[in-house]
């Protein structure tokens, strides 16, 4: 056997075949200042609508799109969901499906829908 065969069946053999950290893609420097940009344009543009005059039933739906788009570049890209498995994302995505239910039941519960 050469070297080179050995040192890749022992690596198998420990990682599981599953690739280094170094293998998997993660996003570079310039990467993370692109999704820096992208995010300050995002809370430049949340602050610049906060300051319209438009219906809530416009206003809230609106804000609350912009949010989601923040919130999957940080989860996806600075957690590494993105190049994690996929049974992470779904437990992620099932505790934020849970969390946004329990609040919008607690909204419901103390009537807080009646303002808007």
């Amino acid at each position: 056997m050469s070297e080179e065969t050995l040192t890749a069946e022992t690596t198998k053999g420990v990682s599981g075949g599953r690739p280094t950290h170094d293998e998997h893609g993660h996003i570079t420097d310039f990467g993370y200042v692109k999704i820096f940009v992208i995010l300050a344009v995002i809370t430049a543009v949340e602050v610049v609508w906060s300051y319209v005059n438009v219906p809530s039933y416009v206003f809230i739906p609106i804000l609350f799109l912009m949010m989601l788009v923040k919130f999957y570049l940080v989860a996806a890209e600075f957690m590494h969901l993105k190049y994690d498995i996929k049974l992470f994302s779904m437990l992620f995505v099932t505790g934020l499906v849970l969390a946004g239910g329990v609040y919008l039941i607690f909204l419901s519960a103390s009537q807080i829908w009646q303002s808007f």
